[in-house]
């Protein structure tokens, strides 16, 4: 089967196989994907890991990584804020190692849960 056939077959909605995807996707004119730095850090590691996202819709998932990434962000910073340890002083030096810890933990969290996972 040539290209323009795949193509046709793709655009009726039917059923590619694999390598058909493969095909279609080399005479299509692929799109370029922006993604955040988590969602970046995902496609790396799923890539070193050998997995072939050939038939998965991998920009959505990628996107969804970011925004989970942001949401479990903004909901440990908010916890983590209020914490005694992590309460400003007024000391600027301070402040500023306390921000960076709250940073650093939330970096880690979200690596370990939603990255290299």
């Amino acid at each position: 089967m040539n290209a323009q056939e795949i193509i046709a077959k793709a655009d009726r909605g039917e059923g590619l196989t694999v390598e058909e995807i493969k095909v279609y996707r080399q005479a299509v004119k692929p799109v370029k994907h922006t993604y955040g730095k988590y969602g970046t850090l995902k496609r790396q590691y799923l890539e070193e890991r050998g997995i072939d996202w050939t038939i998965a819709d991998l920009p959505e998932y990628l996107h969804g990584i970011d925004r989970q990434a942001d949401e479990l962000y903004e909901i440990m910073y908010a916890k983590l804020s209020k914490d005694e340890r992590y309460k400003r002083t007024g000391n600027f030096m301070e402040d500023y190692r306390r921000q960076t810890e709250i940073q650093s933990l939330i970096e880690e969290e979200i690596l370990n849960e939603l990255v290299y996972v």
